[in-house]
């Protein structure tokens, strides 16, 4: 003879019709899935190492596109709080050097193009 038994779990709008009281279970907001925090904070930690490889790739090619784009990544990444902080910083670091690099080749030589002949 076996004996089973089986459990209610309660979902999301079962907790939210019980209110606070024996439906609460933790600090996660109601709606919200407890992994919801890292799946942001690995997406932010993702921008800033796209942030990072763009400007250091810009600072040799294209960099009128992907000095723009890492600047972008790194402010996002940093505003998602990203546990790769200073990755983000050296993105944001190189997005701006790609403009300055833009800036000083194209009052140097009149073009955006890179000149390695003489």
């Amino acid at each position: 003879m076996t004996l089973t038994a089986s459990v209610h779990r309660p979902a999301a709008d079962d907790e939210t019709a019980a209110g606070a009281g024996a439906g609460a279970s933790g600090p996660v907001a109601a709606g919200a899935r407890p992994d919801d925090r890292g799946d942001r904070t690995r997406d932010a930690d993702g921008l800033a190492v796209a942030s990072f490889v763009l400007g250091l790739v810009g600072l040799l090619v294209m960099n009128v596109l992907l000095g723009p784009a890492a600047i972008v990544m790194a402010v996002l990444a940093l505003v998602r709080s990203t546990s790769r902080r200073g990755r983000a910083l050296l993105g944001l670091a190189l997005g701006i050097a790609d403009l300055v690099v833009l800036a000083f080749l194209v009052t140097g030589n009149g073009v955006v193009a890179w000149n390695f002949g003489g």
